[in-house]
């Protein structure tokens, strides 16, 4: 945490002319940019295994059909088939789990009053009024939705439920293009379709990670999560 701790601090002093007392949020945004282009080549793999594990759902729709009455059976022929085409069905997770580390150090980094013994300096950091180690019910309890604090969280929720209305037009888009087939004889795979209906309104659940978090983290989320919805937009066009 010390080493952390640190890097944020000299990001901070260097990023201090452009950006003043906000620096150390800045600097958090450019942590935040500097972890997601180091995913980045892990995200255009994930993005080529969703691609082709919509390509063999024809197949695994098959194996369904053929092995109804096995599942045991079933789930050794999917992964077989999963191997033979060389698809990862965990693919898709990994550029989350990569990032998590970062998450929960900036989480814990703002949330500690002492680090190494020593004062948290790095709790005296704002963005604009709102302290970096604040949260959003502090924000309410400081001069609630108008108060400065206020104002800052409010432009965080609407900047995310921007990037949740696209992220969501994005969902709905690729599971029309891509649809999950039935299991077989036109029977539809068992809790499918509560996952899809479901599933289009996960980006709305930032929201909340935003309202309980240090804003340091939140920060770290809504940056993150703006580059999630672009980098898909462009891997899956």
């Amino acid at each position: 945490m010390s080493v952390f701790a640190s890097l944020v601090e000299r990001l901070a002093d260097l990023l201090q002319p452009l950006f003043g007392a906000s620096a150390a949020a800045a600097a958090i945004v450019l942590f935040t940019a500097l972890v997601r282009l180091l995913v980045h080549p892990l995200s255009r793999a994930a993005a080529r295994g969703q691609k082709a594990r919509a390509e063999l759902q024809p197949r695994i729709a098959e194996l369904r059909r053929k092995h109804a009455k096995n599942p045991e059976r079933l789930q050794r022929a999917v992964l077989e088939l999963h191997a033979e085409e060389k698809v990862s069905p965990l693919s898709g997770c990994l550029p989350s789990l990569c990032q998590l580390p970062a998450f929960v150090l900036l989480y814990h980094l703002f949330s500690s009053s002492t680090i190494g013994g020593e004062a948290n300096e790095l709790l005296s950091h704002r963005l604009l009024a709102a302290p970096l180690g604040g949260r959003w019910s502090d924000a309410l309890g400081d001069g609630g939705l108008l108060g400065g604090a206020g104002v800052v969280y409010v432009t965080l929720f609407a900047v995310v439920a921007g990037v949740a209305a696209f992220s969501y037009r994005l969902t709905k888009r690729s599971m029309a293009e891509r649809p999950v087939l039935p299991a077989g004889d036109g029977e539809a795979v068992p809790g499918m379709g509560a996952i899809t209906k479901v599933m289009p309104f996960m980006s709305f659940f930032t929201l909340v990670t935003v309202a309980v978090v240090p804003l340091a983290a939140a920060l770290y989320v809504v940056t993150s999560t703006t580059w999630s919805a672009v980098e898909r937009a462009v891997l899956h066009r």
